[in-house]
């Protein structure tokens, strides 16, 4: 399965990337670096300068089409910049219009409220989103992992680095059990 791994230039927490990442291609799928510019992301390690990746397609010259689910890395900046674009925030929305899984970690639920695509969902986020996802209309929960099936779409959602072994383990079954349904 091709999995969008969607963040902007600058702001991705690196290990909610590498990960996730390596949890994919270990398991067989493909991961694509999907962002709002080509070239490169600069990862951080909290607030430090951390490593770049290459971008391999461009929010605007790609769709949720070409892939069977969506990954958003966390990180303070990475998801705050996405939300502010309105090509990634259609990207995410389009994944729920067409009923594909999303997981989310740490910050990414920020633009996963912007897309406003939280509304009766049950899900789990670094602490300080709980009430832009009640504002939002969601029920936050103080959970490594929430699996919410509620919608067209299962969205995996996860609290923090620490919590990214079980991340990676959840949102590997639900896209594989995904693919196996398709």
């Amino acid at each position: 399965m091709r999995i969008a791994f969607l963040m902007a230039p600058e702001g991705v927490e690196q290990m909610e990337l590498t990960e996730p990442w390596q949890a994919a291609v270990d398991a067989g799928h493909e991961p694509v670096l999907v962002s709002t510019r080509s070239g490169e992301v600069q990862a951080f390690h909290h607030l430090d300068r951390a490593d770049t990746f290459p971008v391999d397609e461009v929010v605007g010259q790609t769709s949720a089409d070409s892939f069977g689910g969506l990954v958003l890395p966390g990180g303070v900046a990475n998801p705050d910049f996405l939300r502010m674009d309105d090509k990634a925030v259609a990207f995410v929305s389009s994944f729920f219009e067409q009923g594909r899984p999303v997981a989310a970690i740490c910050h990414a639920p920020w633009t996963l409220v912007e897309a406003d695509v939280v509304r009766g969902r049950v899900l789990t986020s670094w602490p300080s989103l709980r009430t832009d996802v009640r504002n939002a209309g969601g029920t936050w929960v103080d959970e490594q992992v929430k699996i919410c099936d509620h919608g067209p779409n299962k969205l995996v959602t996860s609290r923090k680095p620490d919590d990214l072994k079980a991340f990676c383990a959840a949102y590997l079954d639900v896209f594989t059990e995904e693919e196996a349904r398709r």
